[in-house]
């Protein structure tokens, strides 16, 4: 699966506002309502299911990424959007690190499989470092949507 088919251009923020774990995850739940994709759900639904979800561990998987997520009765398909911030998120992340990209999803909860295949094709794909330095180089949304649908070479580094 490519994580830039569950991508539009209009669900890519090129640079968050948010400082801290809670304040992200409020920020892109918030985006995707007012910009009216949770169709038939919601927001208020959405944030305690990912509160939930972040109560259990840090969805901050290190590297600069955390991939909030959760499940949805209402929705009949996976919501997502791409978060990007230049300063960096305290998002109490397993590697301490500051997050510069959030993947953030909501499953159907018929789906749950849906929900497995792509925690999968996202930690594949930034678990590269050549796509996260290009991710924080891009500068347009259809950059982002671009590298995202990249087939990334195995390169691996530090952060």
């Amino acid at each position: 699966m490519k994580l830039a088919s569950l991508l539009t251009n209009e669900q890519v923020i090129l640079d968050m506002k948010a400082e801290e774990h809670w304040p992200a995850i409020v920020e892109l739940v918030e985006y995707l309502d007012r910009h009216e994709f949770l169709k038939g759900e919601s927001k208020d639904d959405v944030l305690e299911a990912l509160h939930t979800r972040e109560d259990q561990i840090s969805t901050g998987i290190g590297s600069g990424v955390a991939i909030p997520h959760a499940f949805s009765e209402k929705l009949d398909h996976v919501v997502a959007v791409f978060g990007r911030s230049k300063m960096g998120i305290d998002f109490e992340a397993l590697d301490n690190a500051p997050v510069n990209f959030v993947l953030l999803f909501v499953v159907p909860k018929k789906d749950y499989h849906m929900h497995l295949q792509t925690l999968a094709a996202i930690a594949k794909l930034f678990n590269n470092c050549e796509v996260r330095q290009q991710l924080a180089s891009a500068e347009t949304r259809e950059e982002v949507i671009d590298i995202l649908g990249s087939r990334p070479s195995r390169t691996h580094c530090e952060r």
